[in-house]
């Protein structure tokens, strides 16, 4: 039986201040980046230790208390929002890292740490952590999430980037999952199975990464085109021909226009793809003038290349900034920004398709897309005061994601799915969420890990 003011007692004697019910700290930790209604927990436990962990979760287990994990609250889907109330357990403190394997290239983090902290550590060794969502993350939320980003053509996502795990599970169990071996044959791979799981499956306290030598040589490049088939056709192009690109990412007129806006820069108006490449210096080269060779046939614009790392920063942070810098444009309004992937040739047809979308619904959308894997981004606003924009947004976002399963797509490449994509869930998966669900139930018999995410239990 559910009696969550017991389980705080329980955890606030185990943590003393570190668990606050106060107002303004259950406030922060229930808001959230998109569009979704402010769901405050009961209490947020500030933990230390994996044990403080097993502790909390177990105490929380003899009450039947949710558990809501939070990192930095940069999730688009409402994954950290307390849906039935509960304990938040916050990351903040839990941000070290734990060891480096230099000569392995892996590293072992506390799930508390930034992506940017973890490799301003590693600055001195020559090393990376490549996976790059654009919000400055933390490295738990991303694991939980399966996130990707920017780099994922060139460096994959994170279940291809994480090698081993630590997790408490809903009853205060402690296990590891995976070893530092690069590969193994040994039993079920409950690494894979946590990655992704979004806290409804247990709770991440420690995670192992693969980590990549710094490129001895790094090119960026920025090209526009008369329309966004042309700038896409070029993408499919490169990734056809083999071209190892790292980054390729697609910048539609309203994001260009936004960027500009907040960045200082003076892009032309239109489509833009930003483009980056890494090898050794002749293979950075070689790379980009064929990149520019498929850019001048497609009808592109000037191809400005640059090795200078502040130019490249620049042009990274005025990328990653684009959600801000649209929602600067559009003050005191919702923003709902949605994501869907699809196999590279349909990638045109179904961009095309939401352009159209969007121009019939007369909605000024914005789309962004790391379109390098057919992953792209639509960010739409709505008047707090006119809730009917905001249904029309996600009827258009249900459009979105309905197109892309008939493309043989997925309703999410990086967002996941939270609360807001749970309604496709059966479509995309069939009776193998089903299955996800029985994982659930014999995992979290209770369903107090982060309940009302990913999948239905009762």
């Amino acid at each position: 039986m559910t009696n969550i003011a017991k389980a705080i007692a329980e955890v606030k004697d185990l943590l003393g201040d570190r668990c606050s019910t106060a107002q303004s700290v259950r406030d922060l930790h229930g808001a959230n980046e998109a569009h979704y209604a402010a769901m405050p927990p009961d209490a947020v436990a500030f933990v230390h230790t994996t044990q403080e962990v097993s502790d909390v979760v177990k105490a929380c287990a003899r009450h039947g208390c949710p558990i809501i994990p939070w990192g930095v609250g940069t999730s688009l889907e409402g994954h950290a929002l307390a849906v039935k109330g509960g304990i938040t357990l916050a990351f903040t403190q839990m941000d070290k890292v734990v060891e480096v394997y230099q000569e392995d290239l892996q590293v072992t983090v506390q799930p508390g740490i930034t992506r940017e902290a973890l490799n301003e550590e590693l600055r001195a060794t020559g090393l990376f952590f490549p996976i790059d969502p654009g919000a400055n993350a933390t490295l738990g939320g991303m694991t939980a999430t399966r996130a990707s980003g920017t780099t994922a053509v060139r460096y994959g996502t994170m279940k291809d980037n994480v090698i081993a795990l630590e997790v408490v599970l809903a009853d205060g169990r402690i296990i590891r999952t995976g070893s530092r071996a690069k590969k193994s044959s040994a039993g079920y791979d409950l690494t894979r199975l946590m990655i992704g799981s979004e806290g409804t499956l247990g709770v991440i306290t420690e995670i192992t990464l693969a980590l990549q030598g710094q490129p001895e040589a790094i090119a960026a490049a920025v090209c526009d085109f008369p329309d966004v088939d042309a700038a896409v056709n070029a993408v499919i192009t490169a990734v056809q021909m083999g071209i190892p690109m790292a980054r390729m990412e697609l910048i539609d007129e309203a994001s260009l226009r936004a960027i500009n806006a907040h960045s200082g820069l003076e892009y032309p108006i239109k489509p833009h793809l930003f483009m980056e490449f890494h090898g050794s210096d002749g293979a950075v080269a070689e790379q980009s003038e064929t990149m520019k060779g498929i850019t001048v046939d497609l009808g592109g614009g000037a191809f400005e290349w640059t090795t200078n790392t502040e130019d490249r920063n620049r042009l990274w942070a005025a990328r990653h900034n684009a959600y801000y810098a649209s929602k600067a444009l559009h003050p005191n309004q919702l923003g709902l920004s949605t994501d869907i992937c699809v196999p590279i040739s349909q990638l045109a047809r179904a961009i095309s398709d939401t352009q159209a979308d969007l121009a019939g619904e007369g909605v000024a959308g914005s789309i962004i897309g790391h379109v390098g894997d057919g992953n792209y981004h639509v960010l739409m606003f709505s008047h707090p005061d006119k809730p009917d924009q905001l249904v029309r947004n996600q009827a258009l976002a249900h459009r979105m994601a309905k197109r892309a399963l008939a493309m043989g797509g997925t309703v999410t490449g990086e967002h996941g799915v939270g609360m807001g994509k749970m309604k496709y869930m059966a479509e995309e998966h069939g009776d193998a969420w089903n299955v996800m669900a029985d994982i659930k139930r014999t995992l979290d018999p209770q369903n107090i890990m982060n309940p009302g995410k990913m999948v239905q239990v009762n």
